[in-house]
Formats: structure tokens, sequence, C-alpha cells
């Protein structure tokens, strides 16, 4: 492997279940962004948002984002946002591999329902709330090296496709 795989895609699809096992598999550090961020700030995602706002954390995330795709080849996952920031893109195209993991947003939906850890989702306004998200994201996602349409997949079927991408890239 010869350039960081960066996992990307809606909070949610997987980037960092995907992304613990390909890492595994090709024997790389896996690093998860909003993991990190968590870890330093001592603080959960949703925590962050609520006590210091969106801007505070898009740029914690872009700094932090930044650093860690200059370290040595590993897998990352990105939080379900970062890959909107022009900066952490541009860099990410320039020098990494990206990965758009994708679900139908009707999977995504139950997930979220199961979870409510996520800092822009509000529980009353799931459904428009995802889809607004979605659609305002999707052709940014969109301009990553390869898409993976996930519905249907197992975990190992997508890790061994990625695995087919990296060889091929």
């Amino acid at each position: 492997m010869k350039k960081s795989l960066i996992l990307t895609g809606m909070m949610g699809v997987g980037k960092s279940t995907i992304g613990r096992l390909l890492a595994k598999k090709l024997a790389v550090r896996f690093i998860d962004i909003d993991k990190i961020i968590e870890k330093q700030e001592k603080k959960s995602i949703k925590k962050i948002f609520e006590v210091f706002g969106e801007a505070y954390f898009r740029e914690l995330e872009e700094k932090t984002t930044l650093k860690l795709i200059q370290n040595k080849v590993s897998v990352i996952a990105l939080g379900g946002g970062a890959f909107i920031n022009s900066k952490i893109r541009r860099e990410i195209l320039r020098s990494c591999c990206s990965i758009w993991l994708n679900l139908k947003i009707e999977i995504l939906i139950k997930r979220y329902k199961k979870n409510n850890k996520r800092p822009l989702l509000d529980l009353k306004n799931l459904e428009s709330d995802v889809k607004n998200i979605f659609q305002a994201r999707k052709k940014i996602y969109a301009q990553s090296n390869f898409k993976i349409n996930c519905d249907n997949m197992k975990k190992e079927e997508i890790v061994q496709k990625i695995l087919k991408l990296n060889e091929s890239y």
C-alpha cells in the first residue's frame, strides 16, 4: 500500500467498522478522526457540538485530519462532514486514495434510530434531516476516487472490494 486509504460517507455508514477490518487485513494503523478528537477534547462529538458549536468542531476536525493524513500510510475513517471541507478534500485527493461508502437513506435512518449520538440529527425530524444532509453532501462525496454502494453487502464483502480497488489504484 503506497497511499493512505480514506473512508468517507454519511455518519453511521460503517466507516469505522470497515476501516478497522481493512487496517487489520493490510497490517497498517487505523485512525478514526472522530475518536481522536473525542480523546483530545475528553468529550463526545455530540457534547463538543452542544458546548462549543459546529464551527469549533469543524476547526478541530480540519487541524486533526490535515495533520494525520500526513503520517505513515494508514486507513483513516473521516467524520461524516470532513470531506465537505475543501482543504481536507483537496489534500486527500492529492495524496491519498478516497473511498465513498454509500448506503440507502432508509438503512441509515434505521441505524440512527438505534443510536442517538449524532450531533446534526434531531430524532423528531430525522427523515428530513438525513435527506437534507445527504442532498447537500452527495456531490462532494462523489469526488472521491471510488464509490461503493454498501446496500446488501456484508462487512467482509466491502473490505474485499476495497482491497481490490486499492490494488488497481
